[in-house]
C-alpha cells in the first residue's frame, strides 16, 4: 500500500487518499478482596506514549494537509471558470475529495490518528471551490453515507469501490442525491456535478521550487508554494502547468513518463529524493511551447479572479533568485526567462485592452 499525503482527484472517482487509525490500551483495576463489598472493574485508557518520531509525523502530516487544503481552494475558480478553454479535458466531476482511515502506516497511523481523525467510512477532506458541491453547503468532514439511495461501502477498499458506485451516477445525471451524516445525524444533499477542468492537483513532498505537469496531474512541490506565499502567485504556477497539460506539451515533447515518475515519487509520505539529483531526466522547455502555455495560463488566470499584474514580477524573481544552474529547479526546465517575460508583458497588455473594453477573455 502506497503512502500519500493526499491528491485533489477531479474527475467522478473519489481521492484515494486513506488513513489508518491506532489502537487504544486499556487496563483493568483488580476487584477489592474479601470479606469486603465486590468492587464494580473499571476500564482506564493509558495515555498514548509520543515518540519523537511519532511527534515529527504528526507536525509533517499537519503541515501538508495545510497546504493541500490551500492548494485545492486557489485551484477551484482555476478548474472551474476555465473548462471551456480546457477543450476535451474539461469533465463532469464531483468537486470534492474523501477519504477514510486507510492509507499510511507505521508512525503516520498514529498520526492519521491525532490528526484527521478518520474512521472506517469515507469522510469529504476538501470542496473544490466553486463547485456545486460547495454551493450546497457540503462541508469538510461529512461522512458519506449513501448516494442515489444506494449505500455506499466502508472499509479499507471504500474509496476504490465508492468511485464505482458514483461515477456511473456522476455520467448519467446532472444532479447527485447525496446522504451525508453531519453532528451525529443524516442530511439530504442535492449536488449539481460540476463541469470543469479534469486535471489531478498535486501537493508535493519536496523543497525543491518547481512544478510539474504530465498531461494529466499538476503538481507544486512544498517548496514552491512556500516561496509563491500570495494566492495570485500560486495561480500563476497552478495555471502555467494547467496550460502546458491542455497544450499536450508532455506528449509534444515526450516527457509523460520522465515527468509521471517524479509526481508518483513525490506525491508519497517518503519520497526517494535521490531521483531529484541533476535534472531528474527532464528536458528543457522549448521557448516558443513555454510561451503558448505563458500565454494561455495568464487568460486563465485572469478568467479565474485573480490578478495578472504581478505575473511578470513573481517569474522575474524566481528567475533571479533560482536561475537554471539550480539543477531541478523550475528555471533549469524553463530556461527562456527573457522570452518568456517578453510574452507576458504582450498577454497582460492585450487582456488589460480586452477587459476595458468588455470583450470576451479568450487567446
Amino acid at each position: 500500500m502506497t503512502n500519500k499525503f493526499g491528491t485533489f482527484f477531479l474527475v467522478p472517482a473519489l481521492a484515494a487518499s486513506v488513513l489508518l487509525s491506532a489502537c487504544s490500551t486499556f487496563q483493568s483495576q483488580p476487584a477489592a478482596p474479601e470479606p469486603a463489598p465486590a468492587v464494580v472493574s473499571s476500564v482506564t485508557e493509558a495515555p498514548p506514549v509520543v515518540t519523537a518520531r511519532m511527534a515529527a509525523a504528526r507536525q509533517q502530516l499537519s503541515q501538508m494537509v495545510a497546504l493541500q487544503d490551500r492548494l485545492y481552494r486557489v485551484a477551484g475558480p482555476l478548474l472551474i471558470n476555465n473548462a471551456d478553454l480546457c477543450r476535451n479535458q474539461a469533465r463532469n466531476l464531483l468537486g470534492f475529495t474523501a477519504k477514510n482511515k486507510y492509507s499510511y502506516s507505521g508512525e503516520f497511523v498514529d498520526a492519521a490518528q491525532a490528526v484527521l481523525n478518520y474512521g472506517d467510512r469515507l469522510e469529504v477532506a476538501s470542496v473544490l471551490a466553486g463547485s456545486g458541491a460547495a454551493r450546497v453547503g457540503l462541508r469538510k468532514g461529512d461522512v458519506l453515507v449513501a448516494a442515489d439511495g444506494k449505500l455506499l461501502p466502508v472499509g479499507a477498499n471504500a474509496e476504490t469501490e465508492a468511485a464505482a458506485v458514483l461515477g456511473p451516477l456522476v455520467a448519467s445525471s446532472k444532479v447527485l442525491n447525496l446522504t451525508v451524516s453531519r453532528g451525529g445525524s443524516n442530511q439530504q444533499l442535492r449536488v449539481p456535478v460540476t463541469r470543469a477542468c479534469a486535471f489531478k492537483i498535486d501537493i508535493g513532498n519536496a523543497d525543491n521550487i518547481n512544478a510539474y505537469s504530465d498531461g494529466q496531474r499538476v503538481m507544486i512541490t512544498r517548496g514552491m508554494v512556500n516561496f509563491a506565499q500570495s494566492d495570485d502567485a500560486i495561480a500563476y504556477v497552478l495555471a502555467k502547468d494547467i496550460a502546458h497539460n491542455v497544450l499536450g506539451h508532455a506528449a509534444t515533447t515526450k516527457q509523460a513518463y520522465t515527468v509521471g515518475s517524479i509526481i508518483d515519487n513525490l506525491v508519497t509520505v517518503r519520497p526517494d529524493l535521490s531521483m531529484l539529483i541533476g535534472s531528474a531526466g527532464v528536458k528543457p522547455m522549448p521557448q516558443e511551447l513555454d510561451g503558448a502555455a505563458d500565454n494561455l495560463s495568464l487568460y486563465m488566470v485572469a478568467r479565474a479572479g485573480y490578478s495578472v499584474e504581478g505575473a511578470r514580477a513573481f517569474w522575474q524573481r524566481l528567475a533571479t533568485q533560482y536561475p537554471a544552474s539550480v539543477l531541478n529547479g523550475y528555471t533549469a526546465n524553463h530556461p527562456a526567462v527573457a522570452y518568456r517575460l517578453g510574452v507576458i508583458d504582450k498577454t497582460v497588455s492585450a487582456i488589460r485592452s480586452k477587459q476595458s473594453s468588455r470583450q470576451p477573455l479568450v487567446p
